[in-house]
């Protein structure tokens, strides 16, 4: 961001530019330029990128129907900087002469969850329906850990397993829905110390019935796949494909796979019981990426080994430390024979499934799976839903929920971009929005008060014309 001065340096320099076009009066154009100079103070210049490309955006989507300044401030600034909420009152105050209180937002948090997410969630809903066509035969469901700064827990926080290695941390989890490219359907918060396996059918059923979704094939990954889930999305009839854990099937199923010679992208099919089926493919790629992997883990244990750091605590079935054993009373160990074993798996990917795609289909829309990654990756990133500083439950919901906002934004962006060919990447765009600055005067004589864009660089301009190109919004 640059400061004031480096802003009023960019003025005059404007200034001067447009000045050499004139042929009037040639002798005084210094006195004129250094006259309408001195008009200018620092609240002439405003920082006004965010609000051309994402409030733009944020109108395009529908978001503008909620009609409350503070919501679409919280949104697009979230967008352009991810800050703390002070952090934001003071960028808002310097950059765009916006003026909140810390106070008044904390109000505001207080009551958005209850009364914006629905709204939110349907605007969103809305939009990726339009995006896909109304294709919503396949949705995608995952799960990620969002924890927190202060140490201690209260009736949302609560400490349990994280993905993010932050065990020590209160956390919660937070359940996506998207369609297919990860366009956003909807959201939903558990507890910290929510088994993920618990969350699928219920927040299904929930948005099967706020969405009017028909029964879509659901596809999640191995860490909800369980005989229960499996058993209860039968039994209301949804079809499914999840990641299977091959090395947890029957020992009989087991030694059906191992038997089989696979070649690279070979597949098969074995059945489990009525329509259900698991699919197994191998891929070479993969084989020399689990190996890898596997030795890593190996390099990793004997290192802790030698320093002394390992305990019996340390002997369980998380990652890599299945191939500890326990030597004696005290005495950890590696089990190389588990280590070796483990090889004849490389490269072997399993599916379940229970629909009537063929054995292609169903690897095929599996591998869509990546954008929910995607999104966690970008609301963790790009958009820093984490770490999360709130205590209190209400703003903790209110915080997610204008991050589920900003991220349905930001897929928007990122489709017009790919589809007009564009280099620029969703990071530099956000960036290039930083410096887009607006000059407002008034003309002496007449009075009147005049709004001017600076001239832009060659991307903010290519930046600027996409948007003005796709997103086209009506006045409010």
């Amino acid at each position: 961001m640059q400061d004031a001065h480096g802003r009023m340096l960019t003025a005059k320099q404007q200034i001067e530019e447009l000045s050499q076009q004139s042929s009037l009066f040639p002798s005084r154009k210094d006195e004129m330029v250094d006259q309408a100079f001195s008009l200018l103070t620092n609240s002439s210049i405003r920082t006004v990128g965010p609000e051309l490309i994402f409030g733009r955006i944020f109108e395009f989507i529908g978001f503008g129907k909620i009609d409350n300044e503070m919501f679409r401030h919280l949104v697009i600034s979230r967008l352009a900087f991810p800050l703390s909420k002070l952090k934001t009152i003071d960028y808002l105050f310097r950059y765009q002469g916006v003026t909140l209180d810390i106070d008044a937002v904390y109000r505001f948090l207080d009551k958005l969850n209850n009364k914006l997410k629905e709204q939110v969630e349907q605007i969103s809903f809305a939009r990726t329906l339009q995006v896909l066509q109304g294709n919503m035969s396949v949705v995608f469901y995952d799960m990620t850990t969002l924890y927190f700064e202060a140490s201690d827990e209260d009736d949302l926080r609560k400490t349990g397993f994280s993905k993010d290695g932050k065990h020590q941390n209160p956390q919660i989890f937070i359940g996506l829905l998207v369609g297919l490219g990860g366009y956003a359907i909807a959201y939903d918060i558990y507890e910290g110390n929510t088994y993920e396996g618990h969350t699928l059918i219920p927040f299904i059923e929930k948005m099967s019935e706020k969405f009017k979704l028909c029964k879509p094939v659901v596809i999640a990954d191995a860490g909800l796949l369980s005989n229960e889930n499996i058993k209860a999305l039968e039994e209301k009839g949804y079809e499914y494909i999840i990641g299977a854990r091959v090395k947890n099937e029957s020992e009989k199923i087991k030694a059906q796979i191992l038997s089989h010679f696979f070649s690279d992208e070979a597949t098969i099919c074995i059945k489990k019981k009525d329509v259900t089926r698991l699919i197994v493919n191998y891929s070479s790629s993969r084989s020399k990426k689990d190996a890898y992997n596997r030795k890593r883990g190996l390099s990793r244990l004997e290192k802790q080994i030698k320093a002394g750091r390992l305990t019996k605590s340390n002997i369980n079935n998380k990652g890599y430390n299945k191939y500890l054993k326990l030597n004696g009373e005290i005495s950890i160990e590696i089990d190389y024979e588990k280590y070796n074993k483990d090889q004849e798996w490389d490269g072997l990917k399993g599916y379940i499934t229970n629909t009537k795609l063929t054995d292609d289909q169903v690897m095929e829309n599996y591998k869509n799976l990546w954008h929910i990654e995607k999104a966690f990756r970008m609301s963790k990133t790009d958009l820093r839903i984490r770490p999360i500083y709130h205590r209190l439950r209400d703003r903790i919901e209110a915080h997610i929920c204008i991050s589920f906002a900003a991220y349905s934004i930001y897929k928007e962006l990122e489709r017009v971009l790919f589809e007009e060919k564009s280099s620029l990447s969703l990071k530099e765009a956000s960036e290039l929005t930083h410096n887009m600055y607006q000059v407002t005067y008034t003309l002496p004589e007449s009075k009147h008060t005049k709004n001017r864009l600076l001239t832009m660089d060659e991307k903010q301009k290519e930046l600027y014309d996409i948007a003005m190109k796709n997103f086209r919004v009506s006045q409010r």
